[in-house]
């Protein structure tokens, strides 16, 4: 028999199948981790599982946030990020060795006692803002310093989840309708501005809270934070690629706001809001943001390959040396972080259960010198008090003209969804047909605005809240005091008192609340008199 078909003649051997090179199997996972990791991110996954786990209302609400608001949606790339920045860093990491600290159980006691201090005063700021830094300070606490200062700009980018920026509404509103007045004058048309709203041939304006440009502000600062570490190593460079992160977005807002305005001169209002709503989004954000990164591009001094971290150089360091001899287990660190989040949470839950005992009923006195009046406003006008209680709406007037409408509402405890000075709370409610105009002339222990309403109707609204002998028009002391009842598990009830009249033609509103504060005297005894609590 011949050779088998495929086979060779020659040597022996010769013709014998060559086995296939066959590449190393590439190790699992957890094979890939250096022995002294293992224990510590075993450690630090069940510190981080039962803060989302027992926070997790709080996590939801952010995700909430993330998802729903388009303020908020570039928040949704973050968890990505933070996970790409560890990896970047992971080949240098690796060769340093956690270990437990005992100062990051202080850094989360911190953070326990903010989220504490946040949800007394029912805002939710403070609380999310919390629960991100506990998840920094148990990374502290199980991998101590050495660690902590390779992952430093991840654990800071870590703030960035959480919802910011809503605050800055009122100012970026005013500086749009600024910037797009100089513009309109620059461009030649005639235009007059009233607070936020701008009159032109074209027609009536409000810069709304909607235009303000917080959502590119927020995320071109987030977006720029970024590029500084990464495409940067000179700090001057970083302060100016942010300081030009912060500037652009702000002026291209006003530009957005004047060409609104601009085409709406050529093209009509429906068309100007139209393509306002379909280019001046997302796309004008991504214009700006590349305009951005052009103007920084030829500045970048990072090379692609250069590494985020130098881990010889933590190895090595003196002050970290040092502060790594605050050494603590594994374990005790994990039962003080149990403990710690059982003690706030055991805080919160007695002061959720603070209850002030309240009247069944209450309603608004009779004012010597004034008549109550059932002829309504030149437009509607009605507070939010959300979780009062109880609520009172009226009108009052005098025999010289004077008219005043009064809200009163009345709270027994002060949590979420029930904060008497709440955003989008009182005089100017969230989402209302009226926008803040301007600060009103200063009354005694009160907050003053001017607000407006489509006409343009104009009216002041003076605010005051009361709890225990505090008197004030400053939402910021409001929640100190109401802090310090829940810090005390003390039950006092709050309430809030709004002085408001029209501006026009014959009416002085100025004149028209101090007339009727004259009459009822001192406005804490008369919140204290409908209140019943004196």
């Amino acid at each position: 028999m011949g050779p088998r078909a495929g086979a060779a003649a020659g040597p022996a051997g010769a013709g014998a199948m060559m086995p296939e090179a066959v590449p190393a199997a590439r190790p699992p996972m957890l094979a890939r981790v250096p022995q002294a990791w293992r224990g510590p991110l075993l450690a630090l996954g069940f510190a981080w599982a039962a803060v989302f786990a027992v926070f997790f209302g709080d996590w939801a609400d952010m995700a909430r946030q993330w998802w729903d608001s388009s303020t908020y949606n570039h928040i949704l790339l973050v968890p990505p990020i933070l996970g790409w920045l560890v990896a970047q860093r992971w080949p240098q990491l690796r060769s340093l060795a956690p270990q437990g600290w005992w100062p990051g159980l202080v850094v989360f006691a911190g953070a326990g006692l903010l989220w504490t201090l946040g949800d007394f005063a029912g805002l939710s700021l403070a609380r999310q803002l919390g629960v991100v830094v506990m998840l920094q300070g148990a990374a502290l606490a199980l991998l101590g310093p050495r660690v902590a200062t390779g992952l430093l700009f991840p654990l800071g980018y870590m703030l960035f989840l959480v919802p910011f920026g809503d605050e800055m509404i009122p100012t970026l509103q005013t500086v749009t309708a600024r910037i797009t007045m100089a513009l309109l004058g620059i461009a030649g048309g005639p235009a007059t501005i009233d607070g936020v709203f701008i009159t032109t041939p074209a027609g009536y304006f409000e810069v709304a809270e909607a235009c303000s440009g917080v959502k590119f502000l927020i995320a071109m600062i987030a977006y720029g934070t970024l590029v500084a570490n990464v495409c940067f190593r000179s700090w001057p460079r970083r302060a100016g690629f942010m300081a030009l992160s912060l500037v652009v977005p702000v002026l291209a807002n006003g530009v957005r706001a004047w060409g609104t305005i601009f085409l709406a001169g050529i093209f009509g209002i429906e068309f100007a809001a139209g393509f306002d709503h379909v280019f001046y989004g997302w796309v004008f954000f991504a214009i700006v943001m590349a305009l951005t990164m052009a103007a920084g591009w030829k500045f970048f001094d990072r090379a692609v390959d250069d590494p985020f971290i130098d881990a010889d150089a933590i190895a090595a360091s003196p002050l970290l040396a040092r502060v790594a001899g605050l050494r603590i287990a594994a374990f005790p660190a994990l039962a003080g972080i149990a403990a710690l989040i059982a003690l706030f949470v055991g805080w919160a839950a007695a002061a959720e259960r603070l209850e002030a005992a309240l009247p069944a009923q209450i309603e608004l006195p009779e004012v010597a010198g004034w008549h109550r009046v059932a002829d309504g406003p030149a437009f509607p006008w009605a507070p939010l008090h959300g979780g009062a209680d109880h609520r009172l709406l009226g009108r009052y007037a005098d025999d010289r003209g004077h008219v005043v409408d009064v809200s009163f509402a009345l709270y027994s405890s002060q949590v979420e969804g029930r904060e008497a000075g709440g955003f989008g709370q009182g005089a100017l409610p969230l989402g209302s047909r009226w926008a803040w105009e301007a600060a009103g002339p200063p009354f005694a222990g009160a907050k003053v605005d001017v607000v407006q309403a489509p006409g343009p109707v104009h009216r002041l609204a003076v605010t005051r809240y009361r709890t225990g002998a505090l008197l004030t028009g400053s939402n910021a002391r409001l929640k100190l005091a109401n802090i310090a009842d829940r810090l005390l598990l003390r039950a006092r009830p709050t309430s809030a008192l709004i002085l408001s009249a029209e501006q026009g033609e014959g009416a002085d509103a100025v004149a028209a609340v101090h007339a009727f504060e004259t009459a009822i005297g001192d406005p804490g005894r008369w919140m204290d008199r409908i209140a019943q609590v004196r």
